[in-house]
């Protein structure tokens, strides 16, 4: 038995040195060289949301935005330096994704433990899963070992990101460019149960859909003009039901056409995915479960590893 035991130990400090020199992700790679990263991370995080919870969700988005432009590589943090030109001001971007002092507050208080060891990329990642965590989400094994870019590309930002405009099939077709299946994209999209959203993003849909609950449509023209370029910016919650809780009722919404965005209630819109609408609507822990895989799967889309990238000392700019 003892032999056995030493065997399997053997094999298991096998895969994970096999896993670090093939450059995949794996939960146990800061271990040692920075055993108290996921502390300092959830109380830095903890912290953030006892100051505004919203910052949940827009982690989470942060996160979300950045994999699926170069992949998960922490190419959205970077400032706009001189002839650098980054994918802040792309514009699902532009004065909507935001957090990025929490992630600077992250990393200062992870480099007084650990200087110069973790990435801004994985401090995103798991800055996202604390933010679902902490207001009342799933958790989950976080793979880490990614590396931060040297480049970003607003072009990419302005092309790759699905628009809140998009059918089901445009849907499926973005997520599908990133490796992420029909199943992914509306586990993904569960994220909504959580956050807000401005009104430009969200004005055609209430004003020129008809599959949107009328009393749903008239509480949410209340704070979102018909004119284009009045109002844009004020926000609404994505849950009409429990904004600020992570939880399956974003599911309940879309049976009812109670979806903010016109994508949003396309999921449940007698296509593919209503089935799945459902089930979901009806069975919190298949979400949870669902969700979990599908942020996994999506934290893994194009990461740089080994020696590819740096870490950056500043999460905003590019090591000099």
């Amino acid at each position: 038995m003892a032999s056995s035991f030493r065997v399997w130990h053997f094999l298991l400090a096998l895969f994970l040195l096999s896993s670090v020199a093939c450059g995949q992700l794996t939960p146990t790679f800061y271990a040692t060289s920075c055993p108290t990263l996921e502390l300092v991370v959830r109380s830095t995080m903890t912290q953030a949301l006892l100051a505004e919870r919203r910052m949940g969700a827009s982690l989470l988005r942060l996160f979300f935005h950045d994999c699926f432009v170069q992949g998960c590589d922490g190419s959205v943090l970077l400032d706009d330096v001189g002839s650098f030109i980054g994918e802040k001001t792309a514009a699902p971007n532009a004065g909507s994704v935001r957090g990025f002092e929490v992630i600077d507050q992250i990393k200062t208080n992870v480099e007084a433990k650990c200087p110069g060891v973790v990435s801004c990329a994985d401090i995103v990642a798991l800055a996202a899963r604390d933010g679902t965590f902490l207001l009342g989400g799933p958790s989950w094994a976080v793979p880490l070992g990614r590396r931060d870019s040297t480049t970003a590309s607003l072009t990419d930002a302005n092309n790759d990101l699905p628009a809140p405009t998009l059918s089901l099939s445009g849907l499926v077709t973005a997520f599908g460019n990133k490796g992420l299946n029909a199943r992914d994209l509306t586990a993904l999209s569960g994220a909504h149960t959580i956050g807000f959203s401005q009104c430009q993003n969200f004005r055609d849909h209430i004003y020129n859909d008809t599959n949107v609950d009328a009393a749903f449509a008239t509480l949410r023209r209340a704070n979102c003009p018909v004119a284009p370029g009045s109002g844009d910016t004020n926000l609404a919650p994505l849950d009409v039901t429990t904004q600020l809780v992570f939880d399956n009722a974003y599911y309940g919404n879309l049976l009812s056409q109670r979806g903010l965005l016109h994508s949003d209630q396309e999921l449940f819109n007698g296509g593919s995915q209503d089935a799945l609408v459902q089930q979901y609507s009806n069975n919190p822990a298949l979400f949870a479960a669902d969700f979990v895989t599908a942020m996994i799967k999506m934290g893994n889309i194009s990461p740089l590893t080994g020696s590819a990238g740096q870490i950056r000392a500043n999460c905003r700019v590019v090591n000099s």
